[in-house]
C-alpha cells in the first residue's frame, strides 16, 4: 500500500508588486501556519520516502518547513518545474514516475490542481485545500504506475481552521 500526502503551500504575501507569481514568498500567516501544520504531520506519520515540491518561492519554503518538521533532510526535497504549474494529469504523470521502494510520498504544489488531484484519487468533496492544507490518502495499489483516479481512500483532510489555536 502506498501512501500520499498532498500539501498546499502556505499563505503568500502579495505585498510586493514586483514579485512575479513565482518569486511570491510566505506571509506572516503562512510563516506562522506551516511550522503549526508541519508539527500537525510530525503527530501522524514519519518521514516520507520522498519531498517532490514546487520550485516557487513560496512552495519551496512549505517543502523545507514540512521536511523540517517531520525529519526529512532538506537537501532531499525533489523541486520540479512541473509541479508549479501542473494539473491534475501532471500531477498524476508525476506520483506514477516514483520508484516502488518509495512507500509514502509528499507532495507540496498549488491549488486548484491539489484540490483537483486529491479529489480525482478519492472520489470525495473537498471543495478546496487551504494554503497549508494537508490531505493523506492511502492508494490501493502496491506500485505507483498503478495509481489511478478513485482507487485511494481519504485518511485525513487537516488545515490551519480546524486548530481553534491559529483562529
Amino acid at each position: 500500500m502506498k501512501r500520499l500526502f498532498l500539501i498546499r503551500h502556505a499563505k503568500s504575501s502579495w505585498n510586493d508588486p514586483e514579485a512575479s507569481d513565482f518569486e511570491r514568498k510566505l506571509n506572516k500567516r503562512g510563516k506562522r501556519d506551516a511550522p503549526f501544520m508541519a508539527r500537525q504531520l510530525a503527530g501522524r506519520t514519519g518521514a516520507p520516502d520522498i519531498l517532490i515540491a514546487s520550485p516557487a518561492s513560496r512552495a519551496r519554503k512549505t517543502a523545507e518547513i514540512m521536511a523540517d518538521g517531520v525529519g526529512y533532510a532538506r537537501k532531499y526535497i525533489r523541486f520540479e518545474k512541473d509541479v508549479y504549474d501542473a494539473g491534475t494529469q501532471d500531477l498524476l504523470r508525476i506520483v506514477r514516475s516514483l520508484d516502488d521502494e518509495c512507500r509514502s510520498a509528499f507532495v507540496v504544489g498549488h491549488n486548484y490542481a491539489i484540490t483537483d488531484f486529491a479529489e480525482r484519487l478519492t472520489g470525495e468533496s473537498l471543495n478546496n485545500i487551504p494554503t497549508s492544507g494537508i490531505v493523506a490518502v492511502d492508494c490501493g495499489v502496491d506500485q505507483w504506475q498503478r495509481l489511478a483516479y478513485g482507487n485511494c481512500h481519504l485518511l485525513f483532510f487537516d488545515f490551519p481552521k480546524n486548530h481553534a489555536e491559529l483562529r
